[in-house]
């Protein structure tokens, strides 16, 4: 079964159940064995603040070393980001096989009337994912309510109530009472259940639970939480401690709320795991959850938040409060669905300056109309419209004065579309013959038929991305209009999903393509903008003097180790690195990596003391060199220590697994290097999978990415390395290294670090691998590698020369 099959097939489920049970799922899993059965579940409840307690949690126990499921909804592009295991999402692949193992089971039900619902469904795909896994424990926000929700199949070993709201009353209730009767069902029976209830919601909670653990900032509470506010734009300081316990942390999470949600997460963790207090802290400080007052940039401060309903609009304005001395005017741009209480929001909300009402693509999606009456009634100075998000969101930046603030918010679909203006990938194809455009065209799930049409149409600029439907379906019309032909995945059929397409043209094509989308709806003309920056159409770029903007640069690995793999201990003494440096700068190198720290399969970790003796006294020396200088490290405190020697960039091979480090990146205005590392230090036979390397490390790395321009970094300082050899195969390393150019699709400079390594092996060699490595650098510099790292420099900067002299001869005239 194709991928694109099967995600049709989940899409056509229905969305309700006529009346309400956890049998249907129950009877989904029994057909499958029950693959569950021997993980531990921790279920989260609440009407707000249960994904982030959830994902704070999951990300607590991975710092306990625990391997963490995580079964969250909606999705905000990908209907995989539902199903995660240690921060994957599940391939499409196994996605594939699970509806083919469930297919004639759920036609078989559907055709006695009883056909599971779209969210059973998936239930059940994560609960089958983490058994076939063997997570060590999963966690479960739950859907609606608890009593009946298909996630109340598991017994679970711990369970919380985040929060009750009037919500759902239809359904689970009418009254907070009942409500939260409902949600308390989830209460493990061998553990309390932890709650952040107050009042005759608390009262409810612990009346149907028996015993519960209680977060709040009062004295009598179990769990006892403090908000400090904000440290800086993206993080907020809480403090929390329970009877024999006690932690200090930072949490990227602005809001009151959300150190109550922190307070859940650490009870829960707590119960699960022998948690340590520095892990939990650690923990906290990682989990960064999209959407949820999510600062995506300065001057204008951009914040997107879900928030969905009064409540929740009550907690966005609270927080809000905290920029109230820093901003001017107050801009909304609000899309919510159609049976929200939108009087009730708005006047939850501080009265805005401005106001863009828009609809999500999504078939019950509030009219935008609708929104902005709500908004004229509670005083709101301007009401605009628009039919968009992607085109509100873009009318309100423009609007907007530096010092203002542009808050996203009314749902979290609203949100999604709002966040692909940051995420989006456009990824340039190399497409050299018809099997490169076969395998462009099957990677965006596009029909066998489709393939077969296209394929012979698409051997010149080949564009991939995901869009919108009404997009895409506009896309194919205007660009066959031009000459040029659109494939458009498989997975077409659904509205309100965003989907993969592939345009073909040529240049003149792309570029009167632009030229139409600008100032059309549906947000197309920002996506126009997106076009001519991924193709290079009219666009200047910004320059800041680096060596990487001329042509690729090389970096010179220098390892002040006793252990790296290739000169381990060669240059470990002060004067014999030094003298190595000024080798290498003779030779050629723009920029010098100093390492004092291994990542090798078997390294031993050294402490933050340790390696700064190692670095700093090398760095101090070779500053005044007519080269950059980068300092190799996974610690924020060596990082910061290293710039203030003299070091110039910052090469993280974890990928800000440090939370601190982009904000020493940030500070220092440095570059930074983002390496996609599964493990750092390499854990040898680590079973990793991907769909499409190239296009996995791509959207993991988007994330990493954004997390660095969110501490105030530009994407062109924000240099992405595709992490050949951690966590890929020989055969996955060349791949990545053939395919180099797609990563630009990132908008930030690319590194590939090739140099020695065992994916070599693959070509015998296994003693001397110089001349494979320079054969390396010659693919990565043709393929537009910004950045290469090595260790002979004379050798790889000879190679260089060659494919510049090649690209451009006049440069090399006598």
């Amino acid at each position: 079964m194709d991928y694109h099959e099967a995600a049709n097939f989940l899409f056509d489920l229905r969305r309700f159940r006529p009346k309400p049970g956890t049998e249907s799922t129950a009877d989904l899993l029994a057909h499958l064995g029950n693959p569950h059965e021997e993980v531990d579940f921790v279920q989260v409840a609440g009407s707000n603040g249960k994904g982030s307690t959830a994902r704070m949690a999951e990300r607590a126990l991975r710092e306990a070393g625990l391997d963490v499921g995580l079964y969250t909804s909606p999705h905000f592009d990908d209907v995989r980001e539902r199903v995660q295991v240690n921060g994957r999402k599940i391939p499409k692949t196994a996605l594939a096989e699970y509806v083919e193992s469930v297919r004639e089971y759920v036609n078989d039900r559907a055709a006695d009337g009883e056909a599971p619902t779209f969210f059973e469904v998936v239930t059940g795909l994560a609960l089958w994912h983490f058994g076939c896994e063997d997570v060590d424990v999963a966690l479960l926000e739950v859907g609606i309510g608890g009593k009946y929700d298909a996630t109340s199949v598991v017994n679970p070993v711990a369970s919380a109530v985040t929060s009750v709201t009037l919500e759902h009353t239809g359904i689970i209730g009418e009254t907070i009472a009942e409500i939260a009767t409902d949600k308390a069902h989830v209460a493990p029976e061998d553990a309390p259940l932890v709650t952040a209830t107050t009042g005759e919601a608390l009262d409810a909670v612990t009346e149907q639970a028996g015993a519960v653990v209680r977060v709040g900032e009062d004295d009598d509470a179990d769990v006892q939480v403090e908000y400090g506010g904000r440290t800086n734009h993206t993080e907020a300081a809480v403090s929390l401690s329970g009877p024999d316990w006690e932690v200090e942390t930072a949490i990227p999470l602005l809001g009151e709320f959300q150190a109550r949600n922190a307070g859940v997460a650490a009870a829960l963790a707590r119960q699960v795991s022998d948690v340590t207090d520095e892990q939990l802290a650690r923990g906290l400080r990682k989990a960064d959850w999209p959407g949820r007052f999510e600062v995506m940039g300065r001057d204008p401060v951009v914040v997107l938040d879900g928030a969905h309903n009064p409540g929740a609009c009550e907690a966005l304005a609270d927080t809000l409060a905290e920029f109230e001395d820093e901003i001017s005017d107050l801009h909304l741009v609000f899309g919510a669905m159609h049976d929200k209480d939108l009087r009730g929001m708005a006047e939850a909300l501080p009265t805005p300056d401005r106001v863009v009402a828009c609809q999500p693509n999504l078939d019950r999606a509030e009219d935008e109309e609708v929104v902005a009456r709500a908004f004229e009634e509670s005083g709101a100075n301007e009401v605009l419209t628009r039919n968009a998000v992607e085109g509100a969101l873009e009318n309100a930046l423009d609007a907007a004065e530096s010092d203002d603030l542009v808050v996203v918010t009314g749902s979290l679909y609203a949100v999604a579309e709002a966040r692909t203006r940051w995420t989006r990938a456009e990824i340039p194809k190399r497409i050299r013959n018809l099997d490169d455009a076969r395998e462009a065209l099957e990677g965006a799930d596009v029909t066998s038929p489709g393939v077969w049409r296209m394929r012979g149409k698409a051997v010149h600029r080949v564009l991939k991305t995901r869009v919108q439907v009404r997009q895409a379906r506009y896309l194919k019309e205007e660009m066959l209009s031009l000459g040029g032909e659109c494939a458009v995945s498989g997975t077409n059929e659904q509205d309100d999903e965003n989907v993969d397409v592939v345009l073909m043209g040529t240049l003149a094509q792309f570029k009167r393509l632009a030229g139409k989308l600008d100032g059309q709806p549906y947000g197309l003309s920002v996506f126009a903008d997106d076009v001519r920056e991924a193709l290079g159409i009219q666009t200047d770029p910004d320059r800041r003097g680096y060596p990487w903007e001329d042509g690729t640069a090389v970096m010179g690995i220098l390892n002040v180790t006793p252990d790296s793999f290739h000169d381990g201990g060669r240059y470990e003494a002060v004067e014999d690195a030094i003298s190595r440096a000024e080798e290498m700068a003779q030779a050629g190198a723009d920029i010098i990596d100093v390492g004092g720290e291994s990542t090798r399969p078997g390294a031993d970790e050294i402490s933050v003391e340790d390696e700064i003796d190692r670095v700093v006294p090398v760095i101090e020396e070779i500053s005044d060199l007519d080269l950059l200088v980068s300092i190799d490290t996974r610690k924020a405190p060596v990082a910061e220590a290293a710039l203030e020697a003299g070091a110039d960039i910052l090469n993280d091979v974890s990928g800000l697994e440090d939370p601190e480090m982009r904000f020493v990146a940030a500070e220092y205005d440095a570059p930074i290097v983002v390496m996609h590392s599964i493990d750092a230090p390499v854990v040898p036979d680590r079973d990793v999978h991907y769909d499409d390397v190239v296009e996995d490390v791509i959207d993991e790395l988007e994330e990493r990415v954004l997390l660095a321009e969110k501490a105030g970094l530009d994407r062109e300082q924000i240099i992405v390395d595709p992490g050949l050899g951690f966590g890929k195969s020989s055969a996955e390393s060349f791949e990545l290294l053939g395919r180099t150019d797609e990563f630009h699709a990132l908008e930030c400079p690319v590194l590939v670090g090739h140099s020695h390594k065992s994916m070599f092996g693959l070509l015998g060699e296994d003693d001397d691998r110089t001349a494979a490595t320079v054969a390396g650098t010659a693919i990565a510099a043709e393929r537009g590698a910004d950045i290469v790292r090595v260790h002979d420099v004379a050798e790889n900067v000879a190679a260089v020369n060659a494919v510049e002299a090649a690209d451009t001869p006049e440069r090399f005239e006598e």
